[in-house]
């Protein structure tokens, strides 16, 4: 039995686990630094330590500290949310060694699937279909360039090790891949300490889709369906949805065995994400697997209306999955959008200030998971995301048009975000159209601009909107808003 739980994490990640223990009768014990003191994990839980002060190593990831506050408050288990320590087999391994269950897979789970190299050819030893590249041992730069040449540009490098788009380049000719490679090498080995890299085809317009896997340890393997994330901005991403609009039931069939088969392959336990790249001709290609729960996990808890973080601690407990394969269906459509503290229009650098409020959804079927209340101070320290807004409808335009509302009501006052960013992308017609894809923002970029509008402009909207009634549809550029209002991007909130 597991009846209490320390999880190893912060904000919002930490909050989402905090609810599931509470519903499940669990205690819930939370770690925080001290320039956390304020946010809503260190107050939520039922218990809470402060890690002190520093840099990360010091606190958030400094292990011995974690274990020590562990076994001080007698934690049955510990969750390590997404990030940080959460795919981290030496810690993994210190965990079970001191007899407390570690809620994810096992070290060997995480060392396989966590090396980009070695994923892929065990993929490929098991006919799962890979992307054409080079992932061997050599790592010379003169003899990645040949491989490169032999590929053909354009072609991809990225990391070995980690992920969130650290260590990639694309490489469009032969002249730029000395100086891509160098970059490359070089962000890998300061993010990951490690520069090995891989090299593959670059797939221009491919769509990033991942299937939700769960095992357990009585030979079980389920997934949770599909989630389309394609809307990325530097490799990382900010829109998800499911069902991806892209899969026929055919093709969803196909690439949802194909994730179940790799679960089964290394035998997995737990909550684990298997991502493909789909190209414009419907093939689909492994490309790694992220040994954690996902950020975006909530989409598929929308559609699916199962808990994964309740099954994650049941199958930690040494439960078997309490449903078939059978059992598992979707209703509806959910798109989750992450807000962060950032500016679009300027790069998208991480931005600071004093959240004065953060607002709350009036809508059905809208639902916010942020670390942040108001009055937190949002700093640089780590990863600018506040929140994450996620809408569920019967259709996807009505799951879209909610998460528009909820983006209205939420506007996390006081911090410049890239909520109006979001509305852009929302709103635009190649995205209620369903075609996107990881290159979206840069192809499309002219329509998701900012766009500062003159007092005529305005007095011609505000008397359209007044003319016409309010479902009477309006076009402006490249979006699809239903009234003019619509179309007024960052009108509230500049």
């Amino acid at each position: 039995m597991i009846r209490k739980i320390l999880i190893a994490n912060r904000g919002e990640i930490a909050v989402r686990v905090i609810n599931t223990c509470r519903e499940m009768g669990i205690t819930s014990v939370t770690v925080y630094s001290e320039d956390d003191t304020n946010l809503p994990h260190a107050f939520l839980s039922d218990e809470a330590y402060c890690l002190g002060s520093g840099a990360l190593a010091d606190t958030y990831l400094n292990q011995d500290k974690i274990l020590s506050i562990a076994g001080q408050c007698g934690a049955d288990a510990i969750h390590p949310g997404y990030g940080f320590l959460s795919e981290n087999p030496l810690f993994c391994e210190k965990v079970t060694t001191a007899g407390i269950a570690f809620i994810g897979p096992t070290p060997e789970s995480m060392l396989l699937m966590g090396d980009k190299i070695t994923s892929k050819k065990k993929m490929a030893e098991a006919a799962i279909p890979v992307i054409p590249g080079y992932n061997g041992d050599n790592q010379d730069n003169a003899f990645l360039m040949g491989q490169a040449e032999t590929i053909g540009f354009p072609v991809l490098i990225k990391a070995s090790g980690g992920g969130g788009g650290k260590g990639m380049r694309v490489v469009h000719q032969a002249a730029d891949f000395p100086d891509a490679l160098e970059g490359a090498k070089r962000e890998a080995q300061n993010a990951f300490s490690n520069d090995r890299v891989l090299i593959e085809k670059y797939v221009p317009r491919s769509r990033h889709i991942e299937v939700q896997v769960f095992g357990d340890t009585h030979g079980n393997y389920l997934h949770f369906f599909e989630r389309e994330c394609s809307i990325q901005r530097r490799h990382q991403k900010i829109i998800e949805e499911t069902p991806s609009p892209a899969l026929t039931p055919e093709k969803r069939a196909a690439i949802t065995a194909s994730a179940v088969e790799v679960a089964r392959i290394i035998g997995y336990v737990g909550a684990g994400t298997v991502e493909f790249i789909y190209d414009e001709a419907d093939n689909f290609y492994f490309l790694e697997m992220n040994t954690r729960l996902q950020v975006e996990h909530p989409v598929t808890e929308m559609v699916t209306g199962f808990d994964l973080v309740r099954l994650q601690i049941e199958v930690a407990a040494g439960e078997a999955l309490p449903v078939q394969q059978a059992d598992i269906r979707q209703t509806g459509h959910a798109i989750e959008a992450r807000i962060y503290a950032e500016d679009p229009d300027n790069e998208f650098l991480p931005t600071t200030g004093v959240i004065e409020q953060i607002g709350m959804s009036r809508i059905n079927g809208v639902r916010l998971d942020s670390g942040f209340c108001d009055s937190n101070r949002v700093t640089i320290n780590y990863d600018p995301m506040l929140a994450k807004l996620i809408a569920h409808g019967m259709t996807r335009t009505e799951a879209r048009e909610r998460l528009l509302l909820g983006l209205d009501d939420i506007p996390f006052q006081g911090v410049k975000t890239n909520r109006d960013f979001l509305k852009r992308v929302l709103s635009s017609r190649p995205f209620n159209e369903g075609n996107t894809f990881t290159t979206f923002i840069a192809e499309f970029g002219s329509v998701l601009a900012k766009r500062d509008y003159s007092n005529d402009e305005l007095a011609l909207i505000i008397a359209g909107f007044l003319f016409y009634e309010k479902d009477t549809p309006v076009s402006a550029d490249e979006t699809t808003a239903q009234n003019a209002w619509d179309i007024i991007s960052g009108f509230r909130n500049v």
